[in-house]
């Protein structure tokens, strides 16, 4: 019984169990930058914040329209509004392999709210979710807080980051509720092929387990690479795919997400298609203003626009690849899609620098270069990079790694025992020195 004679307000358990691990391992990173170097901040995953990349004039337009019109100012459904409902399920819908229609889809406040329906939707205290290794923490923040355990499966850096499959599977037990897959995936930029997706697929049928989606980089993908909706590919595994504006339509704080329901074997019918409407209830619908301009924002965003963006954070990509690969200790992995890519760091190669963590503090520091440290994603050794920075900052951010690359690599110690010794010695020493001198000229030349 609580005594009522002094004050005492505690955080609720749900409260006290919510835990985002970016956002603490962030806001405790020591964010220092060097006093005559501006910042150059490759850890943010908003497209928006370098000004380069902006919406589709139809975009602004379509909302400039919907708040004149002056019908959009209300409550609504909690599940959106019929027209924005069917604009995303015709946006969704693969002709001849998922046809969806308004009844499947519940807008929400963003995709991350999307996730948080779904998840909540589907599992229970006491029960798994299956995540991602790396992957996007937001996951484990959304089950924890619930009373819901996750269980990681593997990614394979080597293989283009596809999941382990073996490790999937074994991972599933009697009280697994659901198997979060990413693609396009943030943080690895990687895109899975049909085959893999289908593989993956396999694995939920043999132990009847559905499939949370999060399909936030939907067509977000490089020339070369083709997009597949995992609901596509299936007629037997229960789908929720979680998607939204935000990244392709470059409008992250407009919060227009949206779920899909794809079960053409209507096995959430029975339940949870019913308790993803009723938690709806919990939000009172997402933005009735970006509703009403949903269906010309989906129809009427030319390709053209896509393709531009696509072609610049591709070729920011390319860039940042081909001089990172020449930088000894370490290893980045060319993405696919979306706007990341993960850099793996051999720690052994910079033995001043304990973890990641302190790699990457070390570099805002010293070079005011903010990457995010793989402890973010549960993937040590590794730095994730963002690819939407314009393209002169992103050659100085790299010139600057290589700078601090140089000055901690091993072969800058053993370079400074040869001198104090009175010779160099070692052809490693020389190899980054070489390579230092050589990608310093090629990053501020403008040549790739």
């Amino acid at each position: 019984m609580r005594d009522r004679k002094s004050w005492n307000v505690p955080a609720s358990t749900f409260a006290k169990n919510t835990f985002n691990p970016i956002r603490n391992i962030v806001e405790n990173i020591q964010i220092v930058p060097h006093p005559d170097k501006a910042m150059i901040a490759l850890s943010i995953g908003d497209p928006t914040v370098f000004g380069n990349l902006k919406p589709a004039p139809e975009v602004v337009e379509a909302v400039v329209e919907a708040t004149r019109r002056g019908s959009c100012n209300g409550y609504v459904s909690s599940t959106g509004m019929e027209a924005a409902r069917a604009a995303v399920a015709k946006y969704c819908s693969v002709e001849g392999k998922l046809e969806l229609q308004a009844k499947d889809v519940v807008l929400c406040s963003g995709c991350s709210c999307a996730l948080d329906l779904c998840i909540t939707a589907l599992c229970s205290p006491g029960q798994n979710l299956l995540v991602p290794r790396p992957g996007f923490p937001i996951y484990r923040t959304l089950a924890v807080g619930l009373g819901v355990q996750t269980k990681d499966y593997n990614l394979l850096p080597e293989r283009n980051w596809e999941i382990d499959l073996e490790m999937l599977e074994a991972s599933i037990d009697d009280q697994t509720a659901a198997i979060v897959v990413n693609n396009p995936s943030n943080p690895c930029g990687s895109v899975y092929n049909k085959e893999h997706l289908t593989a993956i697929l396999e694995v939920a049928a043999r132990n009847k387990v559905p499939i949370i989606a999060d399909e936030i980089y939907d067509h977000f993908v490089f020339e070369g690479q083709e997009y597949h909706p995992i609901a596509s590919l299936t007629e037997e595994v229960p789908v929720l795919s979680c998607g939204g504006l935000t990244k392709r339509f470059l409008v992250p704080g407009w919060r227009m997400g949206w779920i899909t329901i794809c079960d053409r074997g209507n096995v959430l019918d029975r339940e949870a298609r019913n308790g993803l409407q009723s938690l709806s209830q919990r939000i009172i619908g997402s933005n009735t203003l970006v509703q009403g301009a949903l269906p010309t924002i989906l129809a009427s965003t030319p390709q053209s626009f896509f393709t531009d963006t696509l072609a610049q954070i591709q070729a920011n990509a390319e860039l940042s690849y081909s001089i990172l690969r020449e930088v000894p200790g370490l290893n980045p992995i060319m993405p696919q899609g979306a706007m990341y890519m993960m850099v793996g760091v051999d720690m052994a190669k910079f033995p001043g620098l304990k973890n990641d963590l302190e790699l990457v503090e070390r570099m805002i520091s010293e070079e005011s270069v903010f990457c995010l440290p793989g402890k973010c994603f549960d993937y040590p050794n590794y730095m994730r990079i963002v690819l939407t920075v314009p393209e002169t900052q992103l050659r100085e951010a790299c010139n600057r790694i290589i700078a601090f690359c140089s000055r901690h690599h091993v072969s800058a110690h053993v370079n400074s025992l040869a001198h104090a010794n009175g010779h160099v010695n070692g052809c490693e020493a020389e190899s980054f020195k070489n390579v230092d001198k050589a990608m310093v000229v090629e990053v501020k030349s403008g040549s790739e």
